[in-house]
């Protein structure tokens, strides 16, 4: 198994690679993000989704588990044990300690499973990696590896509209989840891309479809997937990849 030292070191190496994999995708809740994933996936593009990662390691009886439930207690526990996400996120909305502190425990295991994952991508072959992370800019230590990083964006009136209906809330509740996150417009000026999701899906997918042949024609990847390679399996995987491949 690989190390946490190691998959940082290589994840190191790739953001110092002329041509990066790794692009990350952000936004605000109700913004759509998970709209535009998908069509990365529709597309081809292999996108490493940090909320499912999120919900993986929260399962029961894992070490983050049992640091969870220590720290905010067992009245987020539903009847069968898990954790209740709706009630623990209530919590945290309304309460910026416990954020930063469900953060601390969550985030490095998150982290350390979304490297496996972008090590097993670039050994495939492919020629950049989504990074799905809501937390992107905020957190800071994934979004120094990106070489892209993309904000989906809507007007905020729109994002306020789909927030109450999709998670059924009343406005100051709606309104109390969005001013939690670092502001969108702020967001917006940090990102490298901007896909506007205010407008029908039609538009949105042409967006996602430019921006995907963008980053497509970067042809510069070999070094990195070699790099990674030979990490993993050694020369021998090696040159099993470039007999099985023919690049050589």
């Amino acid at each position: 198994m690989l190390s946490t030292h190691i998959l940082a070191s290589i994840f190191s190496k790739l953001s110092q690679n002329r041509t990066m994999f790794l692009v990350g995708l952000t936004g605000g809740i109700a913004t759509g993000k998970s709209t535009v994933a998908n069509v990365f996936r529709e597309l081809g593009c292999p996108v490493i989704d940090s909320d499912q990662i999120a919900r993986q390691i929260v399962q029961l009886d894992s070490p983050v588990y049992w640091a969870i439930v220590n720290s905010f207690g067992q009245e987020i526990l539903l009847e069968d044990r898990t954790i209740n996400r709706e009630r623990l996120g209530n919590i945290i909305f309304s309460d910026s300690e416990k954020r930063q502190l469900l953060n601390s425990i969550t985030h490095p295991a998150i982290h350390k499973a979304m490297l496996k994952q972008v090590i097993k991508y670039f050994i495939q072959g492919y020629r950049y990696v989504i990074l799905d992370v809501p937390l992107l800019f905020e957190t800071k230590k994934v979004a120094r590896f990106m070489k892209h990083t993309i904000v989906v964006y809507c007007d905020p009136q729109a994002q306020l509209t789909r927030l109450m209906k999709r998670n059924n809330l009343i406005q100051e509740d709606a309104e109390q989840r969005i001013s939690a996150q670092m502001p969108l417009e702020q967001k917006r000026r940090m990102a490298s891309h901007v896909i506007d999701n205010s407008g029908d899906p039609a538009s949105t997918y042409r967006q996602v479809y430019k921006l995907h042949s963008q980053l497509e024609d970067s042809m510069d990847f070999l070094a990195v997937r070699l790099l990674a390679v030979v990490t993993v399996t050694g020369f021998g995987g090696l040159l099993y990849m470039l007999m099985k491949r023919c690049i050589i």
